[in-house]
């Protein structure tokens, strides 16, 4: 971006950048060099662990923190020095911070009246945000009286009545129970499409990441590990903590030997990389990718040792034969309608080669 150009924020596409910003607090680095980029109008979520440092980014694009080194930029322009008030953004919190002893109405009031707004204009202005978020009649009632997912409603409306130019929230959904959580993703999600707010939200919570998200960004020890679409993120991870991180997945030990892939006594074409003769590799293969056969046509032979039933999905838990000292554990998804062998029953797995992802095996 250019801080010289007073147009830059209306041709460029990106609403927040991050430019190498790192912070510590005492010894312990939080952030380092953090390099990020989020395009107008994109709901993007940090997703990580705990203590990997999403919370601490939200804190410096809302302002409560300053990085020890690093720029900030939103529209175009330079916010890292900037006070939060003067940042306009709307920030809903994971314990939502309504006043108790105001009414729904002067919740969502409360931002206006702090910017002086009449109130022959702040009426419209609440009704307007009321409707959509679906809380239209509640004007009146008290925080008190309301569930957890109006609360959380109540919430949002507060920071988007002010018209923000970045929604921030972190970890919203966190106090809800797991049906509400759906209803609420969804609803979230129709509020940031209609009006193409761009947003920030932040979770430990890889559904919500994956179920809401244009992009996702995976932290870990205060770094990016990757960025990228979900599908990217969980089709194609960057590195085995990704690839660990997002869904289930199972890991396998290889060995590059010609050019090709050793895997547990068979020989598959090596996946594109560079890769040094007779070195180690760690193969990520996903659940559902491995289909289950009879037990002399398998690339591989195991015995099913457990079975978890989640309905449309059913999950079996495997031990590998044939793999002399080493107990190996493998998982394998298939619909619930398909689902027809027991505990105990000796099984062969198959898979295609262009589904084992490649890591170089560091540890």
């Amino acid at each position: 971006m250019d801080s010289q150009n007073p147009h830059a924020s209306r041709v460029s596409p990106v609403e927040l950048e991050f430019k190498r910003v790192s912070r510590s607090f005492g010894k312990v680095e939080v952030l380092h060099e953090l390099s990020l980029t989020v395009d107008k109008g994109k709901l993007c979520c940090l997703l990580g662990p705990s203590g990997c440092g999403k919370t601490t980014t939200l804190n410096i694009i809302n302002g409560l923190l300053e990085p020890d080194n690093g720029k900030v930029w939103m529209g175009g322009i330079d916010i890292t020095g900037m006070p939060p008030q003067q940042r306009n953004l709307g920030m809903v919190f994971q314990n939502y911070a309504l006043f108790p002893h105001m009414s729904v109405f002067d919740n969502i009031a409360y931002g206006l009246r702090r910017r002086k707004w009449s109130g022959a204009n702040i009426r419209p202005k609440v009704t307007e945000v009321l409707r959509l978020v679906r809380l239209t009649g509640y004007e009146e009632r008290r925080i008190h009286e309301l569930s957890g997912g109006e609360q959380q409603r109540v919430a949002l409306a507060r920071a988007l009545v002010i018209e923000p130019g970045l929604l921030l929230l972190d970890e919203p959904l966190s106090n809800l129970d797991a049906r509400l959580r759906a209803d609420m993703r969804d609803e979230i999600r129709r509020i940031q499409r209609t009006l193409n707010i761009t947003t920030i939200y932040v979770t430990q919570d890889q559904e919500e990441a994956m179920s809401m998200a244009d992009r996702v960004m995976v932290m870990n020890n205060g770094v990016l590990e990757q960025v990228g679409s979900p599908r990217e993120i969980y089709e194609e991870p960057a590195t085995e903590f990704v690839a660990d991180f997002i869904g289930e997945v199972n890991f396998l030990r290889g060995k590059i030997t010609n050019g090709e892939l050793l895997l547990l006594g068979n020989r598959f074409p090596a996946s594109k990389g560079e890769w040094t003769e007779g070195g180690e590799v760690i193969c990520a293969i996903r659940p559902e990718r491995l289909k289950m056969r009879d037990a002399e046509t398998g690339l591989l032979r195991g015995i099913i040792e457990d079975i978890t039933y989640f309905g449309s999905v059913v999950r079996y838990h495997l031990t590998l034969k044939n793999t002399g000292d080493i107990d190996i554990k493998l998982k394998v998804s298939v619909t619930g309608a398909s689902a027809s062998y027991q505990t105990g029953d000796e099984v062969g797995l198959d898979f295609q080669p262009a589904d084992l992802i490649l890591f170089p095996n560091n540890g």
